[in-house]
């Protein structure tokens, strides 16, 4: 018989692009489709998310009559509460055969695999999320070897299926080495690493493919299944640029919407003093986040950069406004650093270009990287040049280990390369709209972040 495999991966929340992927999914479906999605296709940057507990994703999904999903990490990044709420009330099976809460138990909701039937013929839907690593704790959950997970779902369900689907979350070039160890598998549809192949390709008899990211491709796969076993008789990735929004798809969105904006408008408290914000500029928001995350990590000095927020804060705080002005899951998180690198990221945030660099880098939802913003510490300079760094009072030691509390973003050196140089990290479960959260309610904090820790000191000659 032949089947078609529609399938989708890494949509991160980009549901203008889903509208038109809809409208293909539709154009190319029948009976004798099955739809699947690869994770991270719920990305909580987006309102409809934050304010329906993800409920908005589970619409979308249902609406389009997909079949499973394999969980992402982006799945997990509102906490393992959320992920479970999703997954429990979902008509879509969330698949993880190796994803499991931090004490080890399952997650509600959350299946090894499934087994679907199309026309008599049995399919075995199983995949992996990624390791989240150092992060695993902060999100509440523990990820086992995928590996290990996978065959041993593969041995379990042995004589259960006539046809097995990895659906996986771990990129694909983990699936090139997957493929030549495991046996009994015939589809392997890759997400994570946003790859788009051109077509799918046959490695050791078992059909491959990637469609990319954010909406912007469908994968189309059609088989035949008969007794000497598969055969791909077509695939193609279809872009979807020039597809139709599917309005069935915008109704579901405008109505979680204004669920959501009614939910998280509710002002949690008024501020006294403005939190204004600049990208290059030195301002109080920032500062205010930098104060924070070394106040909550007990660190030696606070590292943030101006671009982690969009906009500044007025008047009142609500969840709304807290995801738009900080929209990227990025987590506080500490590490020690020598102060000769401390020192490097300060004179390359004295240079405009690098502060008005794209940030580009995992979790960031912003567009500049922004100049560098401190706590504990003054910086001098005229201008072009560092010129002495004070850290509690004291000359920066070059060769001294100082404990720093930034982001994950920084931490990576995503956009100051220096700060890379860290060791014995540390990750909260918070993210840093919480911190804004969190400290945006107290007064002498908000008074804190209006004193400028960046002094310029000009030699005058007579």
């Amino acid at each position: 018989m032949k089947l078609n495999i529609i399938h989708t991966n890494d949509l991160h929340s980009h549901f203008d692009a889903f509208s038109r992927a809809v409208s293909i999914i539709k154009e190319y479906g029948d009976e004798d489709t099955l739809i699947l999605d690869g994770g991270d296709f719920a990305d909580f940057k987006s309102i409809e998310l934050q304010g329906t507990r993800g409920m908005a994703a589970i619409e979308l999904l249902e609406y389009a009559g997909y079949a499973a999903l394999t969980i992402g990490n982006n799945e997990m990044f509102n906490g393992v509460d959320t992920l479970e709420y999703m997954a429990s009330n979902s008509g879509v099976p969330f698949i993880s055969n190796n994803l499991l809460k931090r004490d080890r138990t399952r997650i509600d909701g959350v299946c090894s695999s499934t087994i679907l039937e199309k026309k008599g013929l049995r399919i075995l839907i199983t995949g992996a999320s990624p390791d989240m690593q150092d992060f695993s704790d902060g999100l509440g959950v523990h990820m086992t070897d995928y590996k290990s997970a996978i065959m041993k779902e593969l041995e379990i369900q042995q004589g259960n299926y006539d046809l097995c689907i990895l659906l996986n979350h771990l990129g694909t070039f983990v699936d090139d080495e997957l493929v030549g160890e495991l046996k009994g598998v015939d589809i392997i549809l890759s997400a994570h690493d946003h790859k788009l192949y051109p077509h799918s390709k046959v490695v050791n008899n078992t059909i491959m493919n990637s469609a990319g990211c954010y909406g912007e491709y469908v994968g189309v796969i059609e088989i035949d299944v008969n007794e000497d076993g598969i055969e791909l008789l077509h695939s193609q990735n279809i872009g979807t640029k020039d597809a139709q929004r599917d309005e069935g798809v915008l109704s579901i969105l405008a109505k979680n919407k204004e669920k959501a904006i009614e939910v998280l408008s509710e002002p949690l408290y008024s501020i006294e003093e403005p939190l204004w914000h600049d990208v290059v500029e030195e301002n109080p928001l920032t500062n205010l986040i930098a104060d924070g995350v070394k106040d909550m990590l007990g660190c030696e000095i606070g590292l943030m950069n101006g671009g982690i927020a969009n906009a500044g804060v007025f008047g009142y705080i609500s969840n709304k406004k807290l995801i738009e002005v900080c929209p990227s899951p990025l987590n506080p998180t500490s590490f020690e650093i020598q102060g000769k690198y401390i020192r490097e990221a300060f004179e390359q945030s004295l240079d405009a270009g690098v502060c008005l660099n794209e940030g580009r880098g995992p979790g960031f939802r912003g567009r500049f990287v922004g100049s560098l913003h401190v706590s504990g510490a003054e910086v001098v300079h005229d201008g072009k040049r560092v010129l002495e760094v004070l850290i509690g009072g004291e000359l920066l030691d070059e060769d001294r280990w100082y404990k720093a509390a930034s982001s994950d973003y920084l931490q990576r050196g995503s956009g100051y390369p220096s700060l890379a140089n860290n060791r014995n990290e540390n990750y909260l479960a918070e993210e840093i709209k919480d911190v804004i959260r969190i400290y945006a309610r107290r007064s002498d904090s908000v008074k804190q972040a209006a004193v400028n820790r960046w002094k310029v000191r000009a030699d005058v000659i007579i």
